[in-house]
């Protein structure tokens, strides 16, 4: 059997903070333990706030912190061309539509909704989309097009699910109600998720799952907060016909007031606690690693 490959996966929009550090940390403990393989990904799609200079200070902090990776790394930027490829196959299984409402329109038909009761909310509690965009002819959606209308291509998550039924995944970490083992896929309760719009082919449910697939991850490690997001990445994975990795959702480390790290939050960032005088064996600490607590709330996995 090969090893174990396990991978940390970075978006270069700001800089690492403790909570990365303790996500980096555990995938490369992991990968130490197993005699696995651990690679480095550089999610980039977002060209607007994705920097070179937060890429560089990546690897800088990840070599602070004493942890090693597999070469080449992966900027998903470099590698468009393995994303449109896995869109255009749900395009032809007829799962995939554009729609063209703003964010602003979506959020006004929203409103109108409510006000004749609660509407619908993904586990991240946004609403569901509810626009009738899938109702447009063939030539309405081509003239909106061109047009030069913006758009996103949507997953007819309805289309979907009833292509692909009874799908789960082997959690060997909690999710936030304390999930473990066998963990029942319900990626309905998304709704119809965006893969791509129409100046990037692509999206994060769609790159995550393509990249891993390419790379071999066979373990994924990362926090909480994206376990729910794994019932649409199961759903991609068997619409695409992709390996099906094992999952280890971890905690996540908290400020002081109770909510998840922000790479705003200048207090817990890796480079200013380095310049306070913090070592790489006090990082380890602070996010419990080494089972002491230095005062950031964490919640173990």
């Amino acid at each position: 059997m090969p090893p174990p490959v396990f991978r940390f996966a970075p978006s270069p929009n700001g800089h690492l903070h403790l909570g990365h550090a303790y996500s980096a940390l555990l995938n490369f403990d992991r990968a130490q333990e197993t005699g696995g393989r651990l690679l480095l990904r550089i999610e980039d799609i977002d060209a607007t706030r994705c920097r070179p200079e937060f890429e560089a200070a990546i690897y800088e902090d990840l070599a602070w912190l004493g942890i090693a990776w597999d070469t080449p790394v992966r900027r998903q930027s470099e590698h468009l061309a393995d994303y449109r490829a896995a869109l255009a196959k749900l395009a032809a299984l007829g799962l995939v539509y554009s729609a063209f409402e703003s964010r602003a329109e979506i959020a006004r038909v929203v409103a109108a909704r409510e006000a004749g009761g609660p509407w619908p909310r993904d586990p991240d509690g946004a609403p569901l989309y509810p626009g009738d965009a899938k109702s447009l002819t063939a030539s309405e959606r081509s003239r909106l097009i061109d047009s030069g209308a913006p758009y996103a291509l949507r997953l007819d998550m309805a289309e979907a699910c009833r292509r692909v039924s009874g799908l789960s995944w082997n959690e060997l970490g909690e999710g936030p109600d304390g999930e473990r083992g066998v963990v029942a896929a319900r990626p309905e309760a998304w709704g119809d998720v965006i893969l791509a719009r129409k100046e990037t082919p692509t999206s994060y449910h769609l790159s995550v799952v393509v990249d891993d697939a390419l790379q071999g991850v066979s373990e994924i490690v990362r926090g909480q907060d994206l376990f729910h997001a794994t019932s649409v990445h199961r759903l991609l994975q068997a619409l695409l016909g992709l390996a099906e990795p094992i999952y280890r959702h971890h905690g996540l480390i908290r400020g002081a007031d109770g909510r998840k790290l922000s790479k705003s939050d200048r207090s817990t960032g890796l480079r200013e606690l380095r310049d306070a005088g913090v070592t790489a064996a006090g990082v380890r600490r602070l996010v419990g690693l080494d089972q002491v607590s230095l005062g950031v709330s964490q919640t173990p996995p």
